[in-house]
């Protein structure tokens, strides 16, 4: 099979670090989240999904690729 025959998609995807606000736990969600995210630790909610994208209500560290 030749790949001359697939088409590669790029996503806009991306995963985000963040650290939450109240015990200042870091952790990686996916920026496209359908579910809301919460802290491991505390389980405040650190992001909401809103129409394909999150809303983080925490500080973002770094966007990976």
């Amino acid at each position: 099979m030749t790949n001359s025959n697939k088409e590669i998609r790029k996503t806009s995807s991306k995963f985000v670090r963040i650290r939450c606000p109240s015990c200042n736990h870091e952790q990686v969600i996916f920026g496209k989240a359908s579910t809301p995210v919460k802290c491991l630790s505390c389980k405040k909610v650190l992001a909401k999904c809103s129409s394909g994208k999150v809303k983080v209500r925490a500080k973002v560290l770094e966007v990976l690729q």
